[in-house]
């Protein structure tokens, strides 16, 4: 496609009016909303009114003056909609990590007689990570982890697994897996079922409670928008909240926190799963950026999204390079909001597009990733990363140096 059709699919396009309500730089073309969401205008007046207003002169009477108390409640509730997941069983609170430790030892208290936590080999390292964790500390009679591919799933589920722990879209590929199907599967075998919504939650419809799911966990930094470090956020099935108990039983999780008792006694629903003390700048960013999808469906976003990871697809195929082979499921029922590109020298591709203001990122061994936010993502910016990448590569510009040199951060 030319540069003039790339704008005229901006024009043609009802939701491209979204891009208007973030603040990005003119000169960038940023394809890394998969790793950290652009900044919405709104959020800043909203920390300004927090830090000047309620901290600076309500100072702790804020927690009821200004209910921060319960925006952990409230915030979970409007992720809960966004999720397929009735009020009442989401909570915004720590991390990704921290939750899904919480989660996984609940799960195999629920499921006391069974010990394995199960998972793909691919799955998001910190995940397994988590787990690995547990399962040291509680020693191998009580938990062990269970990797296999992705492919034998199927076969793994056997009388030993207790939860199967997944991430709804792949970190790596980009591959979009089947919610309801797997769910069911695991469930067949009086399995427990844990998503990790990382790359999902804002970006696809999901239905948490249709699909009957267990448990699940997500970010607030990446599709949602909530900024860096922002809070992440965790589902329980109403089902289960009777009876399954966390390990970190934080005055925040109380019944009564406030009657500072000795002993501990879990509060009742969701609220058993907080911990400590909410992070409130955070939680209001978050709270605020969640505006933006009063003015959109679900539906309209993923159909969005589909149509530029598919233009971006088309023009990858049309640069004609060997050098660079496509990971992410054509089929676009099968992908999430990402497309990813294996390079040999995939790092230093990636650090020459940055350099062009094409922002990507990369993973190893040797994956380029580009995230399509339906938000702010434009068909003209499709287009300029597909150049920029083809030139890069015809012309061998990452073969610089400068390229090679490892950064902290990829």
């Amino acid at each position: 496609m030319r540069p003039e059709d790339y704008i005229q699919l901006d024009a043609d396009d009802p939701l491209s009016g979204l891009r208007d309500a973030f603040d990005l730089p003119v000169d960038t073309v940023y394809l890394d909303g998969n790793s950290l969401g652009a900044l919405p205008r709104h959020v800043r007046p909203r920390l300004d009114r927090l830090v000047e207003r309620e901290w600076g002169q309500d100072l702790v009477s804020s927690w009821n003056r200004h209910d921060w108390i319960d925006l952990p409640r409230r915030v979970g509730d409007r992720i809960g909609r966004l999720i397929g997941a009735a009020p009442g069983q989401v909570v915004c609170a720590d991390s990704i990590s921290v939750n899904l430790f919480k989660l996984l030892a609940a799960a195999l208290r629920l499921r006391s007689e069974r010990t394995v936590i199960l998972t793909v080999d691919d799955d998001f390292p910190t995940d397994r990570y988590v787990a690995q964790g547990l399962a040291e500390l509680l020693g191998a009679t009580r938990c062990s982890l269970r990797t296999v591919p992705y492919e034998a799933l199927p076969d793994a589920l056997d009388d030993d697994v207790a939860v199967l722990m997944l991430t709804q879209v792949n970190f790596r590929d980009g591959r979009l897996h089947d919610m309801a199907s797997l769910t069911a599967a695991a469930h067949a075998q009086g399995a427990l079922v844990l998503w990790d919504l990382a790359h999902s939650a804002g970006v696809i419809p999901i239905g948490l409670d249709d699909c009957n799911v267990d448990m699940a966990v997500g970010c607030g930094y990446k599709y949602l928008n909530g900024g860096p470090g922002a809070p992440a956020f965790l589902y329980v099935a109403e089902r289960h909240q009777a009876v399954a108990e966390q390990p970190l039983s934080g005055w925040m999780g109380h019944r009564r926190a406030f009657d500072f008792e000795p002993g501990y006694e879990p509060a009742e629903g969701i609220g058993r799963f907080l911990c400590g003390t909410p992070g409130i700048l955070g939680m209001a960013a978050l709270d605020a950026a969640l505006d933006l999808f009063d003015r959109v469906t679900l539906e309209e976003l993923r159909e969005r999204s589909v149509a530029l990871t598919e233009a971006f697809i088309a023009a990858v195929d049309d640069l004609g390079l060997p050098e660079l082979k496509l990971l992410t499921p054509r089929d676009a029922a099968h992908r999430g909001s990402q497309v990813s590109l294996a390079h040999p020298d995939g790092y230093a591709v990636t650090q020459a597009l940055i350099e062009r203001r094409v922002i990507v990122d990369f993973r190893a061994p040797d994956i380029v990733r580009f995230g399509f936010s339906p938000f702010y993502t434009r068909f003209a910016d499709v287009g300029a990363a597909a150049e920029e990448l083809g030139r890069i590569v015809r012309e061998e510009t990452w073969r610089e140096e400068r390229f090679a040199k490892r950064q902290r951060v990829t």
